[in-house]
């Protein structure tokens, strides 16, 4: 068998493929970086925004609001991980084996909470508006159930993670990486089979379901505040297949055809994708608060608030008597009434 001129045999590349799989590794230093930075930092505020606002602010009035903290909660954690991802990606592993267990094994926990929380909420939106009367007639039951549920859903997830606990280590290659090492591939391709099927498809097709259930009831009612509510479900329907569907199936083709390891440019599909779904951590707050009037008119209060606060500090010294007709904002009830620049 003949060769081209230039040909490495261990990597079964030819001196092109070598060329452009150099490129690429160049490249990923920068973008994986970027979009874990964008990720985390768009994540961590506003993720933290509505822990704060459902747990102070809406006391966690209804299911919908626990569910929501529970979700905020999995991709904080998740959050906290991609710092790590983001300097291995640029250099290399230098956290140790130890490290390497507990971020992997943080990111499979978040994973499966988020996914099945998500289904959750699915499942409670649904009642909610495909069977009105009866949601409305149990809403104390459903509190205590959903309760458990929550915890249930945090004890299941916690026991699918304890394989990347037990596999993930620290390996030396060309340089340290962060690895899942399974006893054998049939046991590491029943993992994946099973977190696929458990932790995306599942939740795909019930939230599918469900969904155009909601749709098909909104559609046949006549308020128009109903009607508007199908943007927010089309959103989070697409967004969610968008950002998982491509990695998930990706890692499910890997793990059946093993000879795609050995493919750059699959591994460089990979690597886009993988950044791709790791954004779902941030866009979760924006697809399910932000466009959500309750979440925008709670975060208008705390920041009418600060700004008060704010502008009390700094026209304190120029205080005088009421006498005098000094104006101060002060910090009443109606924020918005007192407050010089109202948002």
């Amino acid at each position: 068998m003949e060769f081209p001129e230039c040909y490495y045999p261990d990597l079964n590349l030819t001196c092109n493929d070598y060329s452009e799989n150099e490129h690429f590794l160049k490249a990923s230093k920068i973008f994986l970086p970027c979009m874990y930075a964008l990720a985390f930092a768009f994540g961590l505020i506003g993720n933290s925004l509505v822990v704060i606002i459902y747990i102070f602010c809406e006391k966690l009035k209804t299911l919908t609001d626990v569910f929501l903290v529970s979700l905020a909660t999995a991709d904080l954690l998740f959050l906290s991980t991609l710092p790590f991802w983001a300097y291995s990606a640029a250099h290399e592993w230098i956290f140790g084996s130890l490290m390497c267990k507990i971020i992997r094994g943080l990111y499979t926990l978040n994973l499966y909470t988020s996914m099945l929380t998500l289904t959750c909420i699915t499942i409670d939106r649904f009642i909610a508006i495909a069977q009105a009367t009866k949601a409305h007639m149990c809403q104390a039951k459903r509190m205590v159930w959903g309760k458990l549920i929550c915890i249930l859903v945090w004890v299941v997830s916690l026991a699918f993670a304890i394989p990347q606990f037990k596999y993930s280590t620290q390996l030396n290659y060309d340089k340290s990486v962060c690895q899942s090492i399974y006893p054998s591939q049939l046991i590491e391709l029943a993992f994946t089979v099973f977190q696929m099927t458990l932790g995306f498809f599942i939740p795909m097709v019930t939230m599918i379901i469900c969904y155009s259930i909601i749709i098909k009831t909104l559609l046949h009612a006549r308020s128009f505040q109903k009607h508007k509510s199908l943007k927010i479900i089309f959103s989070i329907v697409v967004v969610f297949i968008l950002t998982q569907l491509p990695y998930n199936l990706l890692i499910l083709i890997r793990n059946i055809h093993v000879e795609f390891n050995l493919d750059y440019n699959f591994d460089s599909a990979v690597v886009i994708t993988e950044a791709i779904a790791y954004l779902h951590g941030c866009l979760n707050p924006v697809l399910y608060f932000f466009i959500g009037v309750k979440f925008r008119k709670n975060f208008q209060k705390i920041i009418k608030n600060i700004t008060c606060v704010k502008r009390q500090g700094i026209m304190k010294p120029w205080q005088t008597t009421e006498e005098d007709g000094s104006k101060t904002c002060t910090a009443s009830p109606n924020v918005e009434a007192t407050s010089m620049y109202p948002l």
